[in-house]
């Protein structure tokens, strides 16, 4: 009871200096539990929209997907003959059967030509209006669409684009362009996450999407009454046979769930991780401030011993605030994390995704995670300063407050970190000079992991060193304020390099990340200069977005084109000459032009000569697996089509970015042996110039596309930009995340300064009274804490910098060869750490400036 009583005296009586690091276990603890709550809303929210959206039964063409995607390389979804809803309709146990068709690969535009497709990435999709849809839909506006010339849009879109009745909506699909005008505003029942969803009537719907009536691409069933779901599809099988796929309600929505999932674990488990990195810096924020709080408390500590308290005691008491600290830090934590999950809600709104506050989702799980994380490691964190105060002698209360022992690193750490840092820095050559990336890769993060622990080991002894350094350059122009700020940054290495330490985790993750990022724009943009001999590459805006034949035929009739070259994917099982088959396999079909317009290296045979009749080539890889050499004859039975014996004519090098790993023939062999509706459409198309007409050429090619918005024509000089656009969203993203590490590092340098001023109490008052103004005290902290700051960006930059470099040596291996260091993001993030030093001072330079002289001298 003592023991408590004595921790709780002293948790309050230092509260103030406890409150930066409750905030960074509240930051990290609400980032965790932020993530869970947002992913497990976005799971209930999927799982309502699917369970509600499902049919008791659903029938559907055996090429379509388990999850009702109804895209496909063609641009038309799979069908079925509308025989089949009266074959359903016989089948026992079955109350109702209705056709419907629906498609994903359409584009819809408004009268100014603007897409109307979710910003989220969520699909677009138009199909027929059935009694399913007016289940789980609520007419709002408008009535359902009953003619060829009438749409129905959902509420959320209309809103999004200020679509009202009688407004012109113009659909592309493969079939064409049909233009209706808006008829009815209907709206979701449950929330829609951001799909954006055009209902026309059934044979208009049929012959927009399909280009003709009688077809169908799923069969709505509803059970009779007492008739379960999975004996309805038992029955609905029975009468249709293994031609077509049969579905629950469940297997549909579980198959729906799992492919979100998968998303989302990505995005969770990424965000989880940058918590936890939040965390890792947060620990040496608690480690920093127990262990100041304990050096403060050295001579009470004693006074204690003295009277009788064991070292299990005064251990026990410090432990003790470290678990009220955790607890408090948790408990609001959790509460924030409900806010952060909220917030993150609105902003996926903003974006075109829609998640509802009645979804919000908390599971038991989630505040018992973060409690239990926060509480762990705080006390975990604070267990060597805790071990350090039991250790305190009773003659401590005859000496001045301090821990002497503190101000050196010890030997013993100084060699571990030694070996830690030169076994983290062989693992990286050893990486750097690996033959294969996946061995290489490693290798890199044993280097990683190692390097960083090291640094952090060794840290005191690199801030003895590398603070005089930074002295010699920044300070001593400050004159005896600057050197008095030096002495105070060596006055504790320990704590220098554990303050130090927080900012350079994070900032060694920036650094390595633009190093990467970088470098991959860089190798990308080289491969382009040196592969790509066309002028204009014509290419969707989504995966599933290709180009139609009335828009190839557009494309050649541009005037000032030299040639044009189209290309398609075709999915197919490769029967090689070892005897093996090699299934879903993909090949690249083009025009024997496309030779011209990519110029891949070869190790064997002319890539032109796989553009003949009933010819192919492999990849190097591919080759050496399979024992296949040139004249080898493989069977390529075409998914969509018969079995073609194809000869290979030429084998491409795997020391290439474009088009790795691809296998060519032409699209007159593919047409050979797939039937001409079966056929895909062009994934990319690619445009040549006439020599000199350049410019008129993609201007005339940007005419031509308007007609199909969802088309995008690039040059070489806009394809590399949207390449680097593309890379430096996602490290923008990164960064955005990383932030939360180097906030949580920022608020360990103020807690520092801030213990550190309290600790220097006395000393900073005998200053004041023998002639240093509050202006040059100040200036001091400031100087003192830019120092700090600086040298936490030296090592991770540094760090980060030799990361990176050797992630690029891998990437060499996969045929990304230049490395490129982007020296402004690194001068810019360099100069930006002064600035955190200088903020982070602010509070406690202003605190130190407003002490009372004679109250300061009087500190014990």
């Amino acid at each position: 009871m003592t023991v408590l009583k004595t921790s709780l005296r002293n948790f309050f009586a230092h509260k103030g200096r406890m409150a930066l690091s409750a905030i960074a276990v509240l930051l990290s603890v609400a980032f965790v539990c932020g993530t869970l709550v947002f992913t497990d809303t976005m799971n209930t929210t999927f799982d309502k929209l699917f369970q509600a959206t499902s049919s008791d039964v659903t029938v559907s063409a055996k090429g379509s997907s388990d999850t009702g995607e109804t895209t496909s390389r063609t641009g038309k979804p799979p069908v079925m003959p509308a025989s089949v809803v009266g074959r359903v309709r016989g089948a026992q146990g079955v109350e109702k059967a209705e056709g419907t068709v629906g498609s994903t690969s359409v584009t819809v535009i408004d009268a100014h030509r603007d897409k109307l497709s979710p910003s989220s990435g969520a699909p677009t999709i138009v199909g027929s209006w059935n009694s399913n849809d007016a289940r789980t839909m609520k007419i709002t506006k408008g009535a359902a669409p009953k003619g060829p010339d009438q749409v129905m849009v959902d509420e959320d879109t209309a809103s999004k684009h200020h679509l009202k009745l009688g407004d012109d909506i113009g659909m592309i699909s493969v079939v064409g362009t049909h233009h209706a005008r808006v008829s009815g505003i209907a709206a979701f029942q449950v929330t829609n996450p951001g799909a954006a969803i055009f209902y026309l009537d059934t044979k208009t719907a049929q012959q927009t999407l399909v280009g003709k009536t009688g077809v169908y691409t799923n069969v709505n069933v509803t059970a009779a009454h007492g008739v379960t779901n999975d004996q309805l599809k038992k029955n609905v099988t029975a009468a249709l046979g293994n031609g077509y796929k049969v579905q629950t309600a469940k297997e549909v929505a579980d198959a729906n769930q799992k492919s979100v999932e998968s998303f989302l674990n990505v995005m969770k488990y990424a965000m989880l991780g940058f918590a936890g990195i939040a965390f890792l810096v947060g620990i040496f924020l608690i480690i920093n401030t127990f262990s100041m709080l304990v050096a403060q408390r050295t001579r009470e500590i004693g006074l204690m011993r003295a009277i009788g308290s064991s070292r299990r005691q005064v251990n026990r008491s410090v432990l003790i605030e470290a678990l009220l600290l955790g607890v408090i830090g948790s408990v609001l934590g959790v509460g924030a994390g409900v806010g952060i999950a909220v917030g993150l809600m609105k902003l996926m709104g903003q974006m075109g995704m829609h998640l509802s506050t009645d979804d919000l989702t908390v599971a038991w799980t989630t505040p018992a995670v973060g409690l239990l994380l926060g509480v762990v490691v705080t006390v975990l964190a604070a267990y060597l300063p805790a071990r350090r105060a039991g250790k305190v002698s009773p003659m401590a209360a005859l000496r001045d407050a301090g821990a002497p022992a503190d101000a050196k690193a010890g030997a013993i750490r100084a060699v571990i970190g030694l070996l830690l840092t030169a076994a983290g820095g062989w693992s990286l050559y050893v990486a750097a000079t690996a033959d294969k990336a996946k061995a290489g890769s490693g290798w890199l993060g044993l280097g990683v992991v190692t390097t960083l622990i090291g640094f952090v080991v060794i840290g005191p002894l690199l801030a003895a060193g590398l603070v005089r350094v930074l002295g010699a350059i920044i300070l001593r122009i400050f004159g005896p304020v600057g050197r008095m700020a030096e002495r105070n940054a060596l006055r504790n290495p320990r704590r220098t390099g554990a303050t130090g330490a927080a900012l350079m985790i994070g900032l060694a993750l920036v650094a390595c990340l633009s190093v990467v990022g970088s470098s991959m724009v860089a190798s990308a943009t080289d491969q382009l200069d040196k592969t790509v001999g066309t002028d204009f590459i014509i290419q969707g805006d989504q995966e599933y977005t290709m180009v139609n034949p009335q828009m190839v035929q557009k494309i050649k009739a541009t005037p000032g084109l030299e040639r044009v070259t189209e290309y398609k994917l075709l999915d197919a099982d490769l029967a090689t000459p070892d005897g093996r088959v090699s299934k879903k396999e993909t090949i690249n079909a083009a025009d024997p032009t496309y030779a011209q317009d990519l110029r891949t290296k070869t190790v064997a045979g002319n890539l032109a000569d796989a553009y003949k009749p009933d010819s192919m080539s492999v990849f190097e890889g591919f080759a050496k697996k399979h024992g296949i050499k040139l004249g080898s004859t493989v069977s390529v039975g075409f998914k969509d089509g018969t079995t073609a014996k194809l000869t290979v004519r030429a084998i491409t090098s795997d020391d290439v970015v474009v088009d790795k790993g691809a296998m060519y023939a032409s699209i007159a062999t593919a047409a050979k042996y797939v039937p001409a509706d079966r056929m895909p459409l062009d994934q990319l198309v690619f445009a040549t110039a006439k020599d000199g007409q350049e410019a008129a050429a993609y201007k005339a090619l940007k005419s031509t596309l308007r007609d199909d918005p969802a088309l995008t024509v690039r040059d070489q000089t806009d394809y590399k930009k949207a390449l680097k656009d593309q890379i430096g969203q996602l490290l923008n993203m990164i960064y955005g995340l990383l932030a939360l590490a180097i906030i949580v590092a920022v608020l360990g340098v103020v807690n520092t300064l801030a213990l550190s001023v309290v600790e220097r109490t006395r000393e900073i008052g005998l200053m004041r009274a023998i002639g240093l103004s509050r202006r040059q005290l100040r200036r001091m902290i400031r100087l003192e804490s830019v120092v700090i700051a600086v040298f936490g960006a030296l090592l991770g930059l540094g760090l980060g910098m030799g990361w990176g470099a050797t992630a690029q040596q891998l990437l060499a291996l996969e045929g990304l060869k230049v490395l490129d260091i982007p020296w402004p993001t690194i001068i810019t993030v360099f100069i930006a750490s002064a600035f955190v030093g200088l903020f982070a001072a602010l509070i406690p330079a202003f605190r130190a400036g407003r002490m009372n002289v004679l109250n300061a001298i009087a500190t014990d």
